[in-house]
């Protein structure tokens, strides 16, 4: 596994916030050149790319295209960097400390509104828009909490506030006829949200995979897919570089886009390969990776579904207007 646990310091922060008053990350490296030989003895220059990941079932796709020299077919030694939310690894690559990055739409969209110049440059991955869907709310078996409507006053656990499980969530109560404004929602790591929901400090969990299997398989009770009740098909992951480095050095960030579309194409085309790389991406038992629902990978983001995400956020207050989609979209 070719990763490491990424964590924001104070100066990543600093350079955040000079980012969004017009500066900061135009001097950031596009990442440092390397030298190596090539199939015919010469030297073949290779670029060294850091890439922000969360640690879930999706992100292993990533490792897939440096397992199978993907990557470095296009000219790239890539970095796995973990984060805990896609809106954590943003400063990263607005500072360059990270060149690329996937993140969920809607921390796009955010940063986006509040005036920095974060790029979505093609998509990745994708929820299911019918059948069983790669992320869901989950409650213990003798809660009470059995649908939508029982979450209203309860205390839900989220990766991140302010992202799309929050929003979907509110929306899927509303629907069913509960006040979205009751719930007490409270930011945790996945993995802790297992332990949380048993010892009671939570009344219901957001998980994607692996831990929604996980839940399943503890006999707990599943209350919905949030994603699927709102915006059916919704991307759940795309990736990001900063302006400044778009700006910069176009024609790497073409080609990496290249690269990142053709792991996708090859990742949904070998879906036992993706399983296989958890064992070791994610330290999962086999059988469990086995068993978990691995989400839709490709560049192709549907449309009408990323404009449901933004009416919902405007409707709860995380964004003032609706997202123009003509620019949104890469």
């Amino acid at each position: 596994m070719r990763t490491r646990m990424f964590v924001l310091t104070a100066g990543v922060l600093l350079a955040l916030t000079a980012c969004s008053s017009g500066g900061g990350g135009g001097d950031a490296p596009a990442g440092s050149a390397t030298t190596g030989a090539g199939e015919s003895g010469g030297a073949t220059e290779t670029t060294e790319i850091q890439m922000g990941v969360l640690p879930i079932v999706p992100s292993a796709a990533l490792q897939l295209g440096i397992d199978e020299g993907i990557f470095a077919d296009h000219g790239f030694d890539v970095s796995l960097e973990t984060g805990q939310g896609g809106a954590a690894l943003l400063p990263a690559v607005m500072s360059g400390q990270l060149q690329f990055a996937i993140s969920n739409p809607l921390s796009i969209m955010l940063a986006q509104e509040q005036g920095l110049d974060i790029r979505m440059v093609t998509g990745y991955s994708h929820s299911n828009a019918e059948g069983d869907d790669v992320t869901s709310v989950w409650a213990k078996a003798d809660s009470g909490i059995a649908s939508a409507a029982d979450l209203a006053g309860k205390t839900v656990a989220v990766n991140n506030l302010r992202t799309m499980g929050e929003i979907s969530i509110k929306e899927i109560v509303s629907k069913a006829g509960g006040d979205p404004d009751s719930i007490s929602f409270v930011e945790l790591g996945f993995p802790d949200m297992p332990a949380a929901l048993e010892s009671g400090n939570i009344d219901a969990a957001w998980v994607p995979e692996p831990f929604q299997t996980t839940f399943k398989n503890s006999g707990a009770t599943l209350v919905g897919y949030n994603y699927q009740e709102t915006m059916p098909g919704v991307p759940t992951m795309s990736v990001i570089t900063s302006g400044p480095l778009a700006e910069r050095d176009p024609e790497m960030v073409q080609e990496f886009v290249a690269a990142v579309d053709e792991v996708t194409t090859f990742a949904q085309d070998n879906p036992d390969k993706v399983r296989a790389t958890l064992t070791t991406f994610l330290d999962m038992d086999e059988t469990l990776a086995n068993e978990v629902l691995v989400e839709r990978f490709g560049a192709e983001m549907d449309e009408d579904s990323l404009r449901a995400l933004s009416d919902l956020s405007v409707k709860y207050g995380l964004l003032e207007k609706p997202v123009d989609m003509a620019t949104f979209m890469p």
